[in-house]
């Protein structure tokens, strides 16, 4: 018989397109990838991949095989989630997957009180900037925001939440020293792969210099603070931050919509329900925050 194990090998490096993609995914050693693919090859009497400068490249064979194994994960995964929807237990691992922002700057304390409410629950929160796949087991349940209800793949099921609205904004200091005519130059704020939103203008405050460039959220926030110019920023993070103050003459814009996403008979553990239903909750209390409806008075 094949081992599932060597096929799950061959599938990360074809989607890879090498060895090291493949190891560095499965977070095995190059031996490895190396050795499990050889193993599919001797079963199969058949030359997977093509080495390449470039990479490796599927041979005639591994184009057919690699159709076949997908089959052979996507009947592996519906297996699993079939058997995982059957569990009932408030015991056992629920995984997140959400954007670090949201994680760190609105729903850890929700987390938090779940993880009291049910402490035989293991959460494990995936806030990176990649978000975890559901239909490959990554992840349990994906907090995502969503501008086009039409984009959300079929197979997923999905609580809607409440709109997220973004603006631009200005520490108060730095914004109190522009009126007085402070000559410092006022930049852009920018994360270098989204550069200044379409949507986004200056408003009262003119901008000049070059833009100050960062690589994450959280360095963006410490620039702004910090009063080096302006930046946008979502509603829920900026709105309550006693530093900052949004931009007069500057429009909210709408991100998109937050919502709660889970994947086929995953949604029916009792683990799941019990966490999208309390944080559905949770979210629908912080609608007017999002929507930047919930400002300080100054």
């Amino acid at each position: 018989m094949i081992d599932w194990d060597d096929v799950r090998y061959f599938l990360a490096a074809a989607r890879g397109g090498s060895v090291r993609a493949a190891a560095a995914r499965l977070g095995v050693n190059h031996s490895t990838v190396l050795r499990r693919i050889t193993q599919l090859e001797e079963r199969l009497g058949a030359q997977m991949f093509e080495k390449l400068p470039s990479g490796y490249r599927l041979t005639a064979a591994g184009e057919e095989v690699l159709e076949l194994a997908a089959q052979m994960e996507a009947s592996s995964h519906q297996l699993e989630t079939r058997v995982l929807g059957r569990d009932q237990s408030v015991r056992g691992l629920l995984r997140v997957t959400l954007t670090p922002i949201l994680a760190t700057h609105l729903l850890m304390p929700d987390f938090a009180d779940f993880a009291r409410l049910h402490p035989d629950i293991e959460m494990e929160i995936l806030s990176s900037g990649e978000l975890a796949n559901l239909t490959n087991r990554e992840a349990d349940v994906a907090i995502r925001v969503v501008y086009d209800r039409q984009t959300l793949p079929l197979n997923l099921h999905g609580l809607k939440g409440p709109e997220l609205f973004g603006g631009v904004y200005i520490s108060r200091d730095r914004l109190a020293a522009s009126r007085a005519g402070t000559p410092d130059p006022i930049r852009w704020i920018v994360i270098s792969m989204h550069g200044i939103p379409d949507w986004a203008s200056g408003g009262e405050v003119r901008t000049t210099g070059v833009p100050f460039r960062v690589t994450d959220a959280g360095a963006e926030i410490a620039a702004v603070r910090q009063g080096l110019g302006i930046t946008t920023l979502p509603c829920f993070v900026g709105d309550p931050d006693p530093l900052l103050v949004r931009v007069p003459g500057t429009e909210l814009h709408m991100y998109g919509t937050l919502w709660l996403l889970t994947q086929g008979e995953t949604r029916k553990t009792k683990r799941v329900r019990l966490f999208t239903d309390f944080v559905s909750h949770r979210l629908a209390a912080y609608a007017s925050l999002l929507a930047g409806l919930s400002t300080r008075d100054d």
